[in-house]
């Protein structure tokens, strides 16, 4: 019974997450290039950051320990030795990436936004996007056994 307690908490915490920076990609981002508007981000992140970081310690956390639910222990996590290994690494290693430009944001992105950087802001924000959809897709592969 605990996997599939973690699973789920996994996808609705990843659903917030990838479905907050979809929409922020395909509603928000398009409108603040148009208008050339920075507020429209710094509303979206004001707003999305309580229930968006959460869910993605969540998605963390509860990934963690499935990977190990799986048989994939700290010392396996990059070992590229089955499929599942791969798909935990692969996350792992976007993981990190979104991390990263998670910290870049806050600390030096968003303080300093202004419509003359927005168009690194979107780059920013549709890179984050698409590694959340990619881990997705990661993730949905694990029920058939890895890639």
């Amino acid at each position: 019974m605990y996997h599939p307690i973690l699973l789920i908490l996994h996808l609705v915490a990843a659903s917030i997450w990838v479905g907050g920076h979809l929409f922020l990609s395909i509603r928000f981002l398009p409108e603040a290039i148009k208008t050339k508007d920075v507020s429209i981000i710094r509303n979206f992140k004001n707003k999305f950051e309580p229930i968006g970081m959460p869910a993605l310690i969540i998605s963390i956390l509860t990934g963690l320990l499935m990977a190990y639910d799986y048989g994939v222990p700290f010392a396996k996590w990059f070992s590229f030795s089955n499929g599942i290994e791969k798909v935990v690494a692969l996350k792992l290693i976007l993981l990190f990436f979104t991390v990263a430009l998670a910290v870049n944001a806050q600390l030096f992105l968003i303080p300093k936004l202004t419509s003359k950087n927005l168009p690194k802001a979107a780059f920013q924000i549709i890179v984050v996007t698409l590694i959340g959809v990619v881990m997705l897709v990661l993730g949905s592969l694990v029920r058939i056994g890895g890639l």
